[in-house]
């Protein structure tokens, strides 16, 4: 747009030379896209060098997909995404994030960090509010694993997606996509998978989860993300959950990085030219825990209709939801009864309380 129209980005006065402004009219838009997607080819590396941790993928119509696998915590993994991104300059970036999750883009490490570590009753109320009470008392358990590894770390998670956000948007006509799939509907799965005893036992493990870590383990677990490592831990006995939080997001990532390499039309100069596709490049930028799942999938007819559907809820978690309220509301009652006890006790012991019991009962004795 900028090469199309230079003035309109310029500070010249209106009485300015003409020549340049009928020459920027001169120049369409096709024209100047292919200036633009001329630079960014030049660029584009035909044998990039790229880091370890990329997997190369390719579709049926020759579009080259990079999947950096990554740990959530790790400044390496910062680094691979942008080596990669500035090697290929894709037309796509995709990561692994959803809708509920895309704040996270927009704030410093900073108060990321201070985000991460105050999880409160306010934030549990939003929780179950949004997605119900057994998804968001998940929800804030599996942020306070998060909330755990920030604490040991002193790092913030998803500073690799922060950093392919930013590397996109210095790339000519690079779009950036949201591949995850919506936290609601994963948590919302997951519960329902869960047997009673199995929900309390996992809720159980993620209460009370306080080992330390250091930043060597992180880098140790670069061939498995850390978080989904610890998840994978706890998890390893509900292949029902592994399922639903693991590779079922497998498939809706690969369907999604296959939806991003589609081919890209060129702009026509007029309606009458012919259309003209090119192959695409994209980058995804994914845990390096969904990275086998990936490649196991990419060349399967993926149908994400089902693994997007939310089952109703099952008598287990009826039962679950009923316990949750009867222990709240009993906690309730139980602390107005001892509020109430002392409250008696101490007007009870007052000198003027006291006396007017005596008067009391000398009235009554005298009845």
């Amino acid at each position: 747009q900028a090469a199309a129209d230079p003035m309109s980005y310029s500070d010249a006065p209106e009485d300015g030379p003409k020549e340049t402004s009928s020459v920027s009219q001169n120049i369409s838009d096709a024209d100047a896209f292919k200036i633009l997607l001329e630079m960014k080819m030049k660029k584009r590396q035909k044998k990039p060098n790229l880091p370890s941790t990329v997997t190369e993928l390719d579709t049926e119509d020759g579009s080259k997909v990079y999947v950096v696998g990554t740990a959530h915590f790790s400044d390496s993994s910062k680094k691979d995404v942008v080596k990669t991104i500035q090697e290929v300059q894709p037309d796509v970036v995709v990561v692994e994030l959803c809708q509920y999750r895309v704040s996270m883009l927009k704030m410093d490490e900073k108060t990321l960090l201070k985000e991460a570590k105050e999880i409160n009753l306010e934030k549990l109320q939003q929780a179950i509010k949004q997605n119900g009470v057994m998804s968001g008392l998940m929800q804030m358990l599996l942020l306070k694993v998060s909330a755990h590894i920030t604490e040991q770390l002193g790092m913030a998670p998803g500073g690799e997606f922060r950093e392919a956000f930013k590397e996109a948007s210095k790339v000519p006509f690079c779009k950036f996509h949201l591949g995850d799939r919506p936290i609601p509907v994963t948590f919302k799965r997951a519960i329902a998978a869960l047997s009673f005893w199995q929900k309390v036992k996992l809720a159980w493990g993620l209460c009370f989860l306080s080992d330390p870590i250091s930043k060597d383990d992180v880098e140790k677990c670069k061939q498995k993300d850390l978080l989904e490592q610890m998840m994978a831990e706890m998890i390893g006995e509900f292949p029902d959950l592994h399922r639903t939080i693991v590779s079922e997001r497998d498939i809706y990532l690969t369907y999604m990085l296959k939806q991003a390499a589609k081919q890209i039309e060129l702009p026509r100069a007029s309606e009458t030219e012919p259309r003209k596709y090119i192959p695409a490049v994209v980058v995804g930028v994914v845990g390096m825990g969904h990275v086998p799942g990936i490649e196991k999938n990419w060349n399967s007819d993926l149908n994400i209709q089902e693994i997007m559907s939310v089952p109703p809820p099952s008598a287990s978690s009826k039962i679950f939801k009923f316990v949750i309220k009867a222990t709240v509301f009993g906690l309730m009652g139980y602390g107005c009864y001892r509020i109430g006890q002392r409250t008696v006790r101490f007007i009870l012991s007052m000198p003027a309380a006291q006396s007017y019991l005596q008067k009391l009962t000398e009235i009554r004795s005298q009845h």
